[in-house]
């Protein structure tokens, strides 16, 4: 089978690749869950608060100057703090998903606590939205085993926190819970964090790495975005309002999604729309899928 051939009808349109824009809205709570006394620390907090303050007005206006619905990853505890600015982002037609409570670490919460965590996190998003969020993105750490089971229980239909292939999948049921779950996967490359995220003290990331050139950002970016939409994948860009809400990154921004709009045989949808999609017009995984692997190498495992 030809290339062409395999990438055919996977998209709606007759489109070549799927294009995703994501948002993780986290401002200060990462560092506030990686060490609570940087409660003291006003230079530290404004790092990741400058995201609210400046970055999110910036992306909200090159979205809507260039047209763009995304999806916005946002914890339940901005919706408190943030309550505002949540509601505008869910009024300009943006996909409100859901990102844990305080951007917890879930490799020190059992399945009964990063459930926990999960519904009150609903619970304060579907406050200020008016609905509860059906896609979920992990903060930070792994999620048990048993999760994806629970978060079809919660209603959630997709997840985009895993990095096991280019293209949605199915997670596997491992009990009779009704209902799919979709992976849409996301992949470090297309990240602004790697590149950009830099505190002096405390030291962030660990070893005081450089911040990366911009255009060599680009570069990286857009070449991807050609190799996706040669192999008809589904390219999914990661963004964070304190990372490239910046005046000289946003350009950045600007210029990718110009850049994949210049295409007209790319579809550019919401998380929701592309699982929504991959759930409509795929049945299973394939047998040797890794996700199904791993569920036959993990059945029985607690």
């Amino acid at each position: 089978m030809s290339e062409s051939q395999a990438t055919a009808g996977r998209w709606p349109g007759g489109a070549r690749c799927a294009v995703v824009v994501s948002v993780d809205f986290d401002a200060e709570l990462p560092l506030l869950a990686s060490s609570p006394d940087i409660a003291r620390r006003a230079k530290t907090l404004s790092v990741g608060r400058y995201g609210a303050t400046r970055g999110v007005d910036r992306l909200l206006r090159a979205f809507d100057e260039l047209g763009v619905r995304t999806t916005w990853f946002v914890p339940g505890r901005q919706a408190e703090l943030r309550p505002t600015l949540v509601a505008e982002i869910a009024r300009a037609g943006h996909e409100i998903a859901h990102h844990g409570h305080a951007h917890e670490n879930f490799d020190l919460l059992d399945l009964s606590g990063q459930r926990a965590v999960i519904e009150r996190g609903s619970a304060a998003l579907a406050e200020v939205v008016g609905r509860l969020p059906e896609g979920f993105r992990i903060p930070d750490g792994e999620w048990a085993l048993e999760l994806p089971n629970a978060l079809r229980e919660l209603g959630f239909t997709w997840s985009s926190s895993l990095r096991g292939d280019d293209l949605p999948h199915f997670h596997p049921a491992t009990d009779d819970t009704a209902g799919h779950l979709i992976e849409i996967p996301v992949h470090f490359e297309l990240e602004d964090h790697p590149y950009f995220f830099f505190n002096l003290d405390p030291a962030f990331p660990s070893g005081q790495s450089r911040i990366a050139a911009y255009r060599e950002v680009l570069g990286n970016w857009t070449t991807e975005f050609a190799a996706y939409r040669r192999y008809g994948l589904c390219y999914v860009l990661r963004l964070q309002p304190e990372v490239t809400g910046t005046p000289g990154r946003i350009a950045l921004v600007r210029e990718l999604l110009s850049h994949i709009l210049a295409h007209d045989d790319v579809w550019l949808a919401t998380a929701g729309e592309v699982a929504d999609w991959w759930a409509a017009t795929q049945e299973v995984n394939a047998p040797d899928h890794p996700a199904e692997i791993f569920a036959r190498l993990t059945q029985g495992v607690s």
